[in-house]
């Protein structure tokens, strides 16, 4: 039972580091004036979003922040 103990934290640990990597890694959602001069390409960019690298990393994030609940409740009740 240790070791799972050991290995499910060293699993928590990664975790914990890619999903502080992964939010840092996405742009801010406020454009400031500039999002206000260039509304075209922000519709462009809105319809085509879940294939952009912008998209890919908010999906990587609600992965990680689901395995990261997960595995807190799994730690807290070893």
């Amino acid at each position: 039972m240790d070791i799972l103990k050991v290995i499910i934290t060293i699993i928590y640990v990664l975790v914990c580091l890619a999903l502080v990597v992964v939010v840092l890694m996405q742009e801010g959602k406020s454009a400031g004036l500039t999002g206000a001069i260039s509304g075209m390409a922000d519709t462009y960019w809105g319809k085509n979003r879940g294939r952009s690298m912008e998209g890919t990393l908010e999906k990587f994030t609600k992965f990680l922040a689901a395995t990261f609940i997960v595995l807190s409740i799994v730690l807290n009740l070893i």
